[in-house]
């Protein structure tokens, strides 16, 4: 991985090969210049998503959990994430992660802390 920039086209955040249908990556908070970690989701379809990498619940990386379907689960305590949207679906989370806008660009994936993600 190479070091990212903060344009306003996002940060490069890995190669596509970089991640496995069904894993993800840890960003660390020096390369999305944010608060916390965000973490890089590949679903089991290929599809790509970022979210706040810690639990709403509790203290647990949601890179560590179970990734199919759209869905991220909390490694603690099974509570279920939309990759998409962040949204919690299941107790006992009960608040949303936030989501962050990726993109594809060829070979490289890039994330845009802060903006919303496309949800369409």
């Amino acid at each position: 991985m190479t070091e990212g920039t903060r344009a306003t086209d996002g940060i490069r955040a890995a190669s596509v090969d970089d991640v496995e249908p069904g894993e993800a990556l840890v960003l660390p908070t020096e390369l999305t210049g944010t608060a916390e970690p965000i973490s890089l989701f590949r679903d089991d379809d290929g599809s790509w998503y970022a979210l706040d990498d810690t639990c709403s619940h509790e203290e647990a990386s949601l890179a560590d959990g179970w990734i199919e379907a759209g869905e991220v689960e909390c490694p603690l305590h099974s509570a279920r994430f939309c990759l998409r949207t962040g949204e919690a679906l299941c107790l006992p989370a009960t608040k949303p992660v936030r989501a962050h806008r990726v993109e594809v660009r060829g070979d490289d994936v890039f994330v845009m802390p802060g903006v919303e993600a496309r949800t369409t």
